[in-house]
């Protein structure tokens, strides 16, 4: 059998001197074909080391042929090469490590601030434009449009908005073609380009460009430097030209861009609160799945997040989260979007003891210091609320408020909606029916 070669031939008995890296190579082979060995005990020596020798000529080969490779495509020898041409000039010298990693966090420390100055100055100029920029509904003013700079109609004139942009290709910016003395304006296709608010508010940020130019002259390193606004254009410098999709379409809007989102809203530690009752079935609750689905894509890395659901008890979706908060990561409300559509409805509904179960979280997070450390808020999604849920805010939330309540009344029960208004209005929140 295999198992009895392997005791009665051990390696040193093999007829060779030393085991290299081919050789070692001809073993793994040997011990690879079970049923070989077992034809081989069955034969006279003569024979068995005539395959050894056969398989030790494979292994040779081998190893000969993936040595030529790896010394030819790795560059092996030309170092050794250059090492040996420069060998008289070079010294061996000691190095602290921790003086070593001090001067590289001191590097990094400066690198960081030029960049920090750079926003600052960028966000002082876009606060002074605001302050000094007055409204006007009929302003006309022509601006450089991301997709139109340069597009000429059928008698070769400039398009409206896409007067000559010259752009030259810029090895820091990949060879892309831009133009570093001035940004441009792109919009999503589902914002009107000479809309009031967008036109004042380009004009507006116009303040900006020679900030954009001091801040990459004084700083080299810098990349792209941009303003996104809330009525969705987004101001690029350098500017370039914006190629849209195959439809001819523009989806990218800089409001749901993850950047945007953490700079527009502060940290937050959110309790999503479902209602999994029986009166919740169909397409009750396929709306506040949807909802739970959408309320989570609004979060991002810097806040924190769980989701219970409730009937005639608390349910945790993801029992490993149980009693905490996690950080709203894109694998976790990922793993929590999954989590959501697997939900059924059946029992009763118990709001109050689902509430509780949320407070009490948010409490412990807060007075441990952990969490956003900022804003804290439940989510509560529900058809109706019916008991008496009044205590619940009187021990945990007044008289100061600390969480508010945003409800969710999923159908149009009227004989509800005033409860659930009750709850947001009286918890620093809002009620939104779906």
């Amino acid at each position: 059998t295999g198992s009895a070669f392997h005791y009665s031939l051990p390696f040193p008995s093999l007829p060779f001197p030393s085991i290299p890296f081919h050789s070692i190579l001809f073993y793994s082979i040997l011990f690879y074909f079970p049923p070989v060995q077992s034809a081989i005990l069955t034969h006279e020596h003569v024979v068995f080391f005539c395959f050894l020798h056969r398989v030790k000529s494979w292994a040779d080969s081998f190893g000969e042929d993936l040595y030529y490779i790896v010394t030819k495509y790795s560059g092996s020898l030309l170092l050794q090469k250059k090492y040996k041409d420069v060998e008289p000039n070079l010294k061996i010298k000691e190095v602290d490590g921790l003086e070593l990693v001090k001067l590289f966090s001191k590097e990094m420390a400066r690198m960081l601030y030029r960049k920090v100055e750079a926003v600052e100055r960028l966000v002082e100029a876009a606060e002074d434009a605001d302050v000094y920029h007055e409204y006007n509904s009929s302003l006309q003013f022509d601006y450089y449009n991301a997709v139109l700079i340069n597009e000429k109609d059928e008698k070769g004139n400039y398009v409206s908005l896409g007067n000559e942009f010259i752009l030259e290709p810029n090895e820091h910016f990949n060879n892309l073609p831009v133009n570093t003395t001035s940004s441009n304006i792109q919009l999503p296709t589902n914002v009107y380009n000479k809309d009031p608010d967008i036109v004042n508010g380009i004009y507006m940020s116009e303040a900006l460009d020679a900030v954009f130019v001091e801040n990459f002259e004084r700083d080299p390193t810098l990349t792209w430097q941009y303003f996104g606004s809330t009525t969705g254009f987004f101001r690029l410098y350098p500017g370039i030209k914006w190629i849209p999709d195959e439809n001819g379409v523009l989806s990218f809007d800089c409001r749901n861009r993850g950047w945007y989102i953490q700079a527009a809203t502060s940290p937050k530690d959110i309790m999503i609160v479902i209602d999994i009752s029986g009166s919740m079935k169909g397409l009750r609750l396929t709306i506040a799945k949807h909802t739970v689905v959408t309320i989570l894509d609004t979060l991002g890395e810097n806040d924190f997040v769980n989701i219970i659901a409730y009937n005639d008890y608390v349910h945790y979706i993801e029992l490993c989260f149980k009693g905490i908060l996690v950080q709203a990561d894109r694998d976790n409300r990922e793993h929590f979007k999954q989590l959501v559509h697997e939900l059924q409805a059946k029992g009763v509904g118990k709001v109050n003891k689902a509430l509780t179960e949320s407070f009490k979280i948010l409490r412990e997070f807060r007075d441990a210091g952990q969490g956003g450390l900022c804003n804290q808020a439940i989510m509560l999604l529900t058809d109706g609320a019916m008991e008496d849920y009044e205590y619940v805010f009187e021990k945990f939330n007044w008289p100061d408020r600390k969480v508010r309540v945003f409800t969710y009344l999923i159908g149009r029960e009227v004989s509800f909606a005033q409860n659930v208004k009750w709850i947001a209005c009286n918890n620093k929140g809002k009620k939104k029916c779906l």
